[in-house]
């Protein structure tokens, strides 16, 4: 082992001979890691409300046979199959926060949790923006042709549908900022932690 004067002296470190330093948590830290597990789960559970409600929303929004039926319009279609996917996903995210809150560690290696939950978090925002922006778009169409003057419910019910999938991407983006806070925390101290 070299003594730290010959690194002031322009040697460089061996990374062969680095000693790892346990990660230190007092309880302070603990209940402040906890404390932000426990923030991400919160915006997980709601952002799998929102979706939830959103898909059964749009499901459940035709009236018979006379009646329009969501499958019938594909922004419609696009706004259910993207919601049901965040809904999915978020489900399994809240149990991974569940199984880290409880037991402290995560379900995968932490650098593939880390960024997994930062990218999945990104990609399934943005798929849930283009879609609510695209059934906002249709629906806004829609308001002016006969179907919302003969089935004002649909119309309606397609409106709370694409409302309640808005509602659920600002929580998975929040979650989304969160995990992204991990993955900064990972490159610069390597740990998902940041203290």
């Amino acid at each position: 082992m070299r003594s730290p004067q010959g690194f002031r002296n322009g040697e460089t470190p061996s990374p062969h001979n680095r000693i790892p330093t346990p990660h230190f948590h007092n309880t302070v830290t603990l209940r402040k890691l906890k404390r932000f597990n426990s923030l991400i789960l919160v915006f997980r559970v709601t952002a799998f409300t929102f979706s939830l409600a959103s898909s059964v929303f749009m499901v459940t929004n035709s009236r018979g046979s006379g009646s329009p039926h969501w499958f019938d319009y594909d922004a419609f279609r696009f706004v259910f199959a993207a919601n049901a996917i965040v809904a999915l996903y978020s489900l399994f995210e809240m149990g991974v926060s569940v199984w880290e809150i409880s037991t402290g560690s995560t379900l995968f290696p932490e650098i593939l949790q880390v960024w997994f939950d930062f990218g999945h978090d990104q990609v399934f925002a943005y798929l849930l923006l283009s879609a609510d922006s695209a059934g906002t778009a249709f629906a806004k169409t829609l308001r002016g042709t006969p179907t919302c003057t003969d089935s004002n419910s649909f119309c309606v019910q397609s409106d709370i549908s694409v409302a309640l999938g808005f509602a659920g991407f600002l929580f998975i983006g929040l979650s989304s900022l969160l995990s992204g806070f991990r993955v900064v925390c990972f490159i610069i101290n390597g740990s998902r932690f940041h203290l």
